[in-house]
This record gives C-alpha cells, structure tokens and sequence, in this order.
C-alpha cells in the first residue's frame, strides 16, 4: 500500500485569524472583504480558543440590529467548542470525518498549535490528485 497524502500537504497555513477581543462589526467585515466564510479565533500566545463564522455574524447582527448596539466582541459571539483535524491525518480518513461533518472546513493542529487549515475543496483536490496518480 501507498504512503497517503497526509491533510498537512493540502492545508492553508496563510490564515486570516481573529483576535478575541476585536469588535464583532469589525470582524464581521474582515470576512466580508476578505470572502471568507469563517476565521479561526486566537489568543495572544497563539492557542485557538474558537471560530468566528458568517453564521455567527449573521446571529449578532440580528441581535444588534434589534437591540442597536455593536458594542460586543468576537468573543461574545465565536463558536467555543471547535472540531479540528491533526496534520498528519491521512486524506481519506480526513475526507470520512468531511462527510460525517457539517462542516466545510477544519482547523489543523500540529503539536497542540494552529498550522493551518483544511477544506472539502483542498481534500478533493488531494483525492484525485491521488486517484489520477495511480490511475494514469
């Protein structure tokens, strides 16, 4: 049997991440400017702490826009509990955990830190890369 792809061949580490502490119209607008559906939330020694979605932008908007105040934080409105994978994991055990997931995309860890993070569109590529090299 072939060595597999491992996710940590496929991942983005040039991530855009969100400061728990920032204010959520502003962090609502950096995924919006940068077309991003979701930001992984940082603390200041590096260690992710949470996920900021556009659904959870969306749910803080609509309280705001109801009780007119932006004054809350990234903190206030992340996603505390976060699955994510580890950079080692083989591609097709990554795809397996895609499809029994909600999510799109996942958070990579190495060592207990962010390296970076992965996509069902990153794990395709890497499926076929896979398929098209034993099959061509």
């Amino acid at each position: 049997m072939t060595d597999r792809p491992r996710v940590r061949d496929y991942m983005a580490t040039d991530l855009v991440t969100l400061d728990p502490g920032m204010e959520i119209n502003r962090a609502m607008h950096v995924l919006l400017d940068k077309r991003l559906s979701g930001a992984p939330v940082v603390d200041k020694t590096g260690w992710l702490i949470g996920i900021l979605s556009k659904k959870d932008c969306l749910k803080a908007a609509l309280q705001t826009s109801y009780w007119r105040d932006w004054g809350k934080t990234v903190a206030d409105h992340m996603t505390r509990e976060v699955e994510t994978l580890p950079a080692e994991m083989d591609i097709v055990t990554a795809a397996e955990a895609f499809l029994a997931s909600k999510y799109r995309r996942f958070p990579v860890m190495q060592e207990g830190k962010l390296a970076g993070q992965v996509s069902r569109a990153d794990i395709l590529r890497a499926l076929s890369d896979q398929w098209s090299q034993t099959n061509g």
